[in-house]
């Protein structure tokens, strides 16, 4: 399995990989499958500050992640909200953990000192996987989004990746 940037060209094969999250679950709050050029928009801004990666094995993209400002505030620069979505047929093979090791060994490098995720309180399967990479529950927001006809819960999770003492400047992605 390789990890890698992102590229436009992977627009499809990501998509292909997020749609089912958008139609079938709570993962993601999305109601509509975003179009393909939305996609080619985010990877290409995200990519000016954060990390955009993709696994891929055999020549098939498996998996992806990306992080991205938690809020444009200065006083959050240094804090990440990461995402991470998984082909339905290549869960348990380590494709998450993989990604989000990369992930993280970039936001180090940018100076990202803690890192955010939004879990929906009912994906039982995406709390254990943060839990077990260090991710610790910091707060419960009840009834948050309506998807799929009921009210869901969201987790937020964070990890401390870098020193909280006295952190270095933030360093954009396309400046490393």
């Amino acid at each position: 399995m390789e990890i890698r940037q992102a590229t436009i060209k992977d627009t499809k094969a990501i998509l292909k990989i997020y749609t089912p999250y958008v139609l079938n679950t709570a993962i993601t709050f999305d109601d509509k499958v975003p179009s393909e050029k939305d996609f080619q928009n985010q990877i290409v801004d995200i990519l000016k500050d954060y990390p955009y990666l993709v696994a891929e094995k055999d020549g098939k993209i498996i998996g992806y992640t990306y992080a991205h400002y938690y809020s444009q505030r200065a006083a959050y620069k240094w804090t990440a909200e990461v995402s991470i979505y998984v082909d339905e047929n290549a869960r348990g093979l380590g494709v998450g953990h993989k990604l989000y090791s990369a992930l993280e060994k970039i936001l180090i490098q940018q100076n990202v000192v803690n890192l955010g995720a939004c879990v929906t309180a009912d994906n039982s399967g995406s709390v254990s996987f943060h839990e077990k990479l260090g991710y610790k529950t910091s707060g419960i927001l009840k009834h948050f989004g309506y998807k799929l006809g009921k009210w869901h819960d969201i987790i937020w999770m964070q990890k401390k990746i870098g020193d909280t003492f006295e952190p270095g400047e933030f360093i954009p992605y396309e400046k490393l």
